[in-house]
């Protein structure tokens, strides 16, 4: 009875949050029934026949989880998914009520949950997950996760006792993660890439010190930040050799990424119509996790020729003959991989940058000096910037070699999409790259106005 009435609780929520026009009711209606039942979460979880999976990490688990929802549903199962992208407690219990009737019984056969980096731990506990999906850790938030290592330790005490019967798939490149994978009792599967990259560490990259001994590890590969191929050069520590491995990226602009691969599956070549270097391993960590539950490669090859951005996620729209990529940056690895894949096309480009401090953003902006702003400097045609912090992100540019007479602040979000589209001509390209609240806004200025479908939707 309790369970029943959480659900009915939470249902209404949801209902009553999209009709007054309070967002897309992806968190409030498990805050609801997880106060009729603190334990609605797990007992809906329970019911599911095929059991859950979780992502996690710093960086793409919507990305990620996106693509693996797709690789599911080309499998014939029929998963429950917090596609929102509201990846605490209660984005995961809204997500299972969504699909679930009045006694709790869910159409769904399984769930996948992206799921926060802080709150894994209880979140493993309560879902008991076949299959965790681990991207990558980077720094991120520090007012709310402090540093790396801390992290880390935090998923090592949950993994640690995990039953072997649980399959974890690891990113291999990420040294943090590769000596955590080591250290599991249950089955773990590596993924990685082998194709060929630069040897020189990106200044911002968090574990390179062996987790060992404590040495400089050496690499001989650098993919981007910390990841790449390393060894300790005591011999305490080298990256494990992936089961599922990439070989060689190809890219055509913004529009296709041509990917080739090897694993359990065998060999493949896959066109992603999604760019940068950050995606190839979300997608990797994608078909690891698939792979994790036995999917064929026919279904993931189906899965990626059809995927599509998720919203604000190098998303593309047109608006009035104009190209505009909407693409989130929260940390010094994100946005410096945005700009790098942006900047990989000639020519000089507009930018609107918003940057919010709320706490869903984090109160800590001061990542905004570790990423590596100095690539626009005379490559920024523009820069319009807003959001709460206005102030920093136009000193930060100034400081990074943008002209200052190319830098414009604006007081909101919406003035800050019009300043940029304005000053595109027809044909043009605008990349917008909100933090998280402004990204939130501006999907709701996009929808207003026609250009885009409501997030919820996407």
């Amino acid at each position: 009875m309790r369970l029943t009435s959480a659900v009915a609780a939470g249902k209404i929520a949801r209902v009553v949050s999209r009709r007054l026009g309070l967002g897309g009711g992806s968190s409030v209606p498990g805050v609801v029934a997880a106060r009729v039942d603190p334990d609605a979460l797990g007992k809906l979880a329970s019911g599911l026949p095929f059991g859950s999976l979780l992502v996690t990490g710093t960086n793409g688990k919507t990305t990620t989880s996106r693509i693996l929802a797709a690789i599911l549903r080309e499998a014939g199962w029929h998963p429950v998914h917090n596609r929102t992208g509201a990846n605490l407690a209660s984005g995961l219990t809204t997500a299972l009520l969504e699909s679930a009737n009045l006694v709790g019984r869910n159409r769904a056969d399984c769930a996948l949950f992206e799921v926060d980096e802080a709150v894994m731990p209880r979140i493993r506990e309560q879902v008991r997950p076949r299959v965790i999906v681990l991207t990558n850790l980077f720094r991120d938030q520090l007012d709310r996760y402090g540093e790396v290592d801390y992290v880390a330790s935090l998923w090592q005490r949950s993994l640690l006792s995990l039953p072997r019967d649980v399959t974890v798939a690891v990113n291999a490149d990420d040294p943090a993660l590769a000596a955590l994978g080591q250290r599991l009792r249950s089955r773990v599967l590596f993924y990685g890439i082998s194709a060929p990259g630069s040897n020189s560490l990106d200044r911002f990259a968090d574990s390179k010190d062996c987790p060992i001994c404590g040495q400089p590890l050496q690499y001989t590969v650098v993919r981007y930040a910390h990841l790449g191929t390393y060894a300790c050069p005591s011999g305490d520590f080298r990256r494990p050799t992936p089961d599922i491995t990439v070989q060689s990226i190809a890219t055509r602009g913004l529009d296709e990424t041509i990917i080739e691969s090897t694993g359990p599956f065998g060999a493949r070549r896959w066109t992603l119509k999604i760019p940068g270097l950050f995606n190839v391993y979300n997608l990797l960590a994608a078909v690891a996790g698939a792979t994790a539950l036995g999917v064929s490669g026919d279904a993931i090859d189906r899965a990626v020729a059809t995927f599509q951005a998720a919203f604000g996620r190098f998303e593309r729209l047109e608006v009035d003959g104009r190209i505009v990529y909407f693409a989130l940056v929260k940390n010094p690895v994100g946005m410096t991989e945005v700009l790098r894949t942006i900047l990989h096309e000639p020519g000089d480009k507009g930018f609107v940058i918003l940057i919010n401090d709320n706490l869903a953003d984090g109160t800590d902006v001061s990542w905004l000096w570790d990423a590596d702003l100095e690539l626009l400097g005379n490559r920024c045609q523009f820069a319009v910037v807003g959001g709460t912090r206005v102030g920093d992100i136009a000193v930060r540019l100034k400081y990074a070699g943008v002209p200052p007479e190319r830098i414009s602040t604006v007081e909101s979000i919406a003035e800050g999409l019009d300043a940029g589209l304005g000053s595109i001509g027809a044909g043009g390209t605008l990349y917008v790259l909100p933090t998280y609240t402004a990204m939130f806004e501006l999907r709701q200025i996009a929808t207003r106005r026609g250009f885009a479908g409501r997030f919820w939707e996407n």
